[in-house]
């Protein structure tokens, strides 16, 4: 959201909001909460997601460096509909409401970001909705999450293989692709098997995305 700013508007940026650093588990922001602050990720990732009232939790997104939190609530000032849980360290500038408003109606381009912002989000639930109901197969829906993740995360070698950061829990991701944990640790399993994918601790190498592909079909 805050690429190509105006050195003015890039200025006035650095002047608002303080830069805190948390901890893996550290919620920034629980569902319900009244919407104080605007959140941006400037390193690690951090886990939304929401809980219905029989207490099932659904995971929404991961979010990254970059990425606004708590935007829309803010902007509609209505309390915050999500969940933001740090999945590992990261460093987040929080900006006060009020700041941050304020901010926007100085600088147009700025307004014009958010509003890219709000669009990417709508977009983010668009496409999670149509994996999850236009997949056929758990295969395919574990498929399109990996390779969604790992273009997102803008870390590729330049051999068509695809590295990032895969923090999840094998229940969390199951959560995510709308099937079952042992499908997943099983899914995954076999695609290291067919050399697709290889895992190092928490780092995922997609190193055949085309094989995942096809899975999506």
């Amino acid at each position: 959201m805050f690429c190509n700013l105006t050195p003015e508007a890039l200025a006035d940026y650095d002047g608002i909001g303080i830069m805190m650093s948390h901890a893996r588990g550290a919620k920034l922001f629980s569902e319900g909460d009244p919407a104080r602050n605007v959140f941006v990720i400037c390193f690690g990732q951090v886990k939304i997601s929401s809980t219905s009232r029989d207490g099932k939790t659904m995971i929404l997104k991961i979010a990254g460096p970059g990425d606004v939190m708590g935007l829309s609530a803010v902007l509609a000032n209505v309390p915050h509909e999500v969940t933001a849980e740090a999945i590992e360290p990261c460093q987040v500038k929080t900006v006060r409401k009020q700041d941050f408003i304020d901010f926007l109606g100085r600088h147009g381009i700025a307004s014009m970001h958010a509003a890219q912002s709000l669009s990417g989000e709508y977009l983010t639930v668009f496409h999670d909705a149509k994996r999850l109901a236009l997949s056929g197969s758990a295969a395919g829906r574990l498929a399109r999450l990996l390779l969604d993740w790992g273009r997102n995360s803008n870390n590729n070698n330049g051999k068509h293989e695809i590295r990032f950061t895969m923090a999840l829990t094998h229940e969390e991701i199951a959560n995510m692709a709308g099937t079952s944990r042992e499908t997943v640790t099983r899914l995954l399993n076999q695609f290291r098997r067919d050399q697709w994918i290889t895992i190092k601790g928490s780092s995922m190498t997609i190193t055949k995305p085309d094989q995942l592909e096809r899975l999506t079909a």
